[in-house]
């Protein structure tokens, strides 16, 4: 039966791994080397403020040598409405007091309305039943409430002019959706900044990149590719992230002028849309 996650189980758990750290003989420092982690992660972890992830959790049970049971009873959402790689981050942008991401090709998930969101699920591989798609609408959706506090987090977004211009359920879909990031941005609830494709070569173009800060945890990049996520805690590795962004963003056009482009672009899927 599997282990419903919450701040309970999760100081269970991490007793559980303290207790066969230290029966190991093993520092923190030891066993984030051999289980190739950060320190600061383990010490979450066993402060019961982390979940670890399945791949964390196969590692720890590896190096620790215990027979499966660091695998077995991690806590689990079990739900299925969130992709396992992306679960730690998901929960980490909740938490979050400042958000900057970088998005190449799509609307970044706070940002996207239901008919844009929607079109993702509908499209996307392996097929998915419509119970499935309507689970994951309703997760993605509620994320976007962390915008329901209008100080907190404090969000920018980066986006590469592929993503205005990748017609995600067509016409009417696009302008709605762009027409959303345009409303935020006016209201200075957001922050945007467009790459436009003039700028050529730039220091993010190879993939997704979303940066956090918090009141009681460390910074974080999180980065993402195909069927690929990952939560970086390395402060060296995460002031690189850190680097990249500052570097592109030098690049991008003002908020002003990219809300003008955006309402531009918006303004060209509506009149596609007419007769």
């Amino acid at each position: 039966m599997a282990i419903e996650d919450s701040p309970e189980s999760r100081l269970r758990y991490g007793e559980e791994l303290r207790s066969r750290r230290e029966g190991a003989g093993l520092t923190q420092e030891e066993l984030s080397v051999r289980a190739i982690m950060s320190r600061t992660h383990i010490a979450h972890i066993e402060a019961g403020r982390r979940r670890p992830t399945l791949d964390d959790a196969r590692r720890l049970d590896d190096v620790l040598e215990a027979g499966g049971v660091l695998v077995r009873f991690l806590p689990s959402r079990g739900d299925g409405r969130v992709a396992e790689r992306f679960a730690e981050a998901m929960e980490l942008e909740q938490r979050a007091t400042m958000i900057r991401t970088y998005a190449p090709r799509l609307v970044p998930g706070l940002l996207q309305t239901k008919a844009y969101a929607h079109e993702i699920f509908r499209s996307g591989f392996p097929p998915r039943t419509e119970e499935e798609r309507d689970a994951l609408l309703v997760t993605r959706l509620a994320r976007a409430k962390v915008f329901d506090d209008f100080k907190s987090p404090v969000a920018w977004y980066l986006l590469d002019e592929e993503v205005l211009r990748r017609p995600i359920g067509g016409p009417s879909v696009m302008c709605a959706q762009l027409r959303h990031i345009v409303d935020l941005g006016e209201r200075g609830r957001i922050r945007v900044h467009v790459l436009p494709f003039s700028v050529g070569f730039h220091a993010l173009v190879e993939g997704f990149v979303s940066l956090m800060w918090f009141n009681d945890l460390p910074p974080v990049a999180y980065v993402e590719g195909q069927n690929f996520g990952r939560v970086l805690e390395e402060p060296a590795v995460v002031r690189d992230c850190q680097a990249l962004y500052e570097h592109a963003l030098g690049d991008a056009l003002s908020h002003n002028a990219s809300l003008a482009l955006i309402k531009s672009v918006a303004d060209d899927y509506e009149h596609a849309e007419q007769p």
